[in-house]
């Protein structure tokens, strides 16, 4: 684990460092049936009412019935769960740190802390700087889960920090299954669509699964779903997903439209 560790965090440039859970020593430990990150994206592509949108979505999904009848469905009856913000590196002080979830009032505990953040957009977008930061949150941590899970949500391809397609790779070699919530709210350049792009280059390991949004308001829905399955352990069925076919995605695109945009 120390070395795997280690290799994560080589992965992070001295531009998007890996931030410190703040209290992963004396945090939750003992066994949990899945050790589930949220990389949720603020980034300025989304309006100040949809990166509040987006919150509240995962506040009602992380209290709905349906979430917490998953949770206890599990072999153990209990998830580990931790949150973190990203744009074009971690937000600092976004980090919300491991919580064993197991009934109503961990989860409102929980959500009390997310609703608390303060609501901010950041410029730029590095998927690999999130998908650095949740990797290393969990193979940091004394939880010992069935499964290990990075759940990002984003809206574009990676265009700062290292290249994403490495950094899922290290990722999925340590054993993290990688999902994805594609917002598409608007074109983002990604030939194809961005869940094409997400399916390509962002998500990774044994059942990963990418889920498209294309309005703001079927958010909370999608991301309902989204644990859901995470929880349980479920692939949806390929026509929820609906991604293109196709020629693979370059997984560089985003990091050669800012170039083509600095250039001009």
């Amino acid at each position: 684990m120390l070395a795997t560790l280690a290799m994560l965090i080589s992965l992070s440039s001295a531009a998007t460092p890996v931030v410190q859970s703040p209290a992963t020593a004396g945090g939750p430990s003992g066994e949990v049936d899945v050790e589930l990150v949220l990389a949720v994206d603020t980034s300025r592509s989304m309006d100040f009412e949809e990166v509040a949108i987006q919150r509240e979505g995962y506040i009602e999904a992380l209290q709905h019935r349906e979430f917490l009848d998953a949770v206890r469905s599990g072999m153990t009856g209990r998830i580990a769960i931790s949150y973190f913000e990203w744009a074009g590196g971690v937000v600092p002080g976004s980090v919300i740190d491991w919580h064993v979830i197991e009934n109503a009032q961990d989860a409102l505990v929980f959500t009390q802390k997310l609703a608390a953040r303060p609501i901010e957009t950041q410029r730029r977008t590095s998927i690999s700087a999130a998908i650095t930061q949740g990797a290393t949150m969990i193979v940091s941590n004394p939880l010992r889960g069935m499964r290990q899970v990075i759940d990002i949500s984003g809206d574009g391809p990676n265009n700062s920090g290292n290249p994403v397609e490495p950094a899922r790779n290290k990722a999925v070699e340590a054993g993290i299954v990688i999902n994805g919530l594609a917002l598409m709210l608007r074109p983002s350049g990604a030939p194809g669509g961005l869940d094409k792009y997400y399916a390509d280059c962002v998500t990774g390991g044994p059942g990963s699964f990418v889920l498209p949004v294309h309005r703001i308001e079927d958010f909370a829905v999608a991301v309902r779903r989204k644990l859901v399955m995470e929880v349980s352990g479920i692939t949806p069925p390929e026509k929820v997903m609906k991604i293109a076919s196709g020629p693979k995605s370059d997984c560089m695109m985003g990091e050669k439209q800012w170039q083509d945009i600095f250039d001009r």
